[in-house]
C-alpha cells in the first residue's frame, strides 16, 4: 500500500522557502490531503501492527503524532512550522519522553527510524546504569545482535564525563554507562516513505529494535 505521494514532500520542500502563517493558511487544504491525514493513517496503521508484538501499545495516532507547530519560545529561530512530521510508538505515545519507544521522521531531506530513550530523568538514568551494570551480557547481546546493528549501527546520546563510583568499575568494561542518553537512529533516502512496502519496512526496523527496547524499559522499570 502506498500511503504517501511525492506532494508530501514536496509540500515541505515548499514549506521550507516559505515558513510562515499566510503561507500555511493558504495551503492548508493541501497539508492536510497531502500530509497530515496520509500520516496519521499510517502511524495508525503502524500502531495495529506493533501492538500484535506488544499488547501495551494501545495507543492512538493522535497519541504518537507530534505537532507540526514548532515551540518558539526559546528558540533563536522563530519559524513556526516543523520541515517534518514525525512521531513515536510506545505504550504512552510522546506524552513522556523518558519511556523507550519508536521514533520516525518523514521530511524531505531524509527518512528516519530509531528509537531508545532521549530524555531519561535522573532517577531512571541512575536505574538504567546500575541495571546495565548488573546485567551486562545481556545488555551486550541486545546490543551486538547482528540485526540491530544491521539497522541501526550503534547506541548514541551524550556523555557524563563523571560516573559515580559504583560505577567506575563496571564502565571499564563498558563504556555506554557513561552516556546520559541511549538512543539509535537510521536514516535513510527520503524517497522511501513512497514505496508500496513501506509499512513492511518499517516493522523490520521496529522488529531489529525489539530486543534493545524491551532491556531499555525493562532497565527503567
Amino acid at each position: 500500500m502506498q500511503y504517501f505521494t511525492e506532494d508530501f514532500l514536496e509540500f515541505f520542500k515548499e514549506l521550507a522557502a516559505n515558513n510562515h502563517k499566510d503561507w500555511f493558511d493558504e495551503n492548508r487544504k493541501r497539508y492536510k490531503n497531502s500530509v497530515k491525514d496520509p500520516f496519521d493513517k499510517y502511524v495508525g496503521d503502524l500502531i495495529l501492527n506493533i501492538r500484535k508484538l506488544d499488547a501495551r501499545v494501545l495507543i492512538e495516532a493522535k497519541d504518537a503524532v507530534f505537532r507540526i507547530n514548532r515551540d518558539i519560545r526559546f528558540s533563536p529561530n522563530k519559524d513556526p512550522y516543523k520541515l517534518d512530521r514525525s512521531a513515536v510508538i510506545s505504550p504512552v505515545g510522546r506524552k513522556d519522553h523518558s519511556v523507550p519507544g519508536f521514533y520516525l521522521s518523514f521530511g524531505p531531506e531524509k527518512t528516519m527510524f530509531g528509537g531508545g530513550a532521549y530524555f531519561m530523568p535522573p532517577e531512571k538514568l541512575a536505574q538504567a546504569r546500575s541495571y546495565i551494570a548488573a546485567n551486562p551480557k545481556a545488555f551486550q547481546k541486545v546490543k551486538d545482535h547482528s540485526e540491530f546493528k544491521k539497522y541501526f549501527g550503534e547506541i548514541k546520546g551524550e556523555e557524563n564525563k563523571r560516573l559515580p563510583k559504583e560505577l567506575q568499575d563496571a564502565a571499564e568494561k563498558e563504556p555506554l554507562l557513561y552516556k546520559k542518553q541511549l538512543y539509535y537512529m537510521a536514516e535513510k533516502e527520503p524517497e522511501l516513505i513512497l514505496q508500496d512496502n513501506l509499512m513492511d519496512i518499517s516493522m523490520d526496523y521496529y522488529r531489529a529494535a525489539r530486543q534493545f527496547q524491551d532491556f531499555l524499559t525493562e532497565s527503567m522499570a
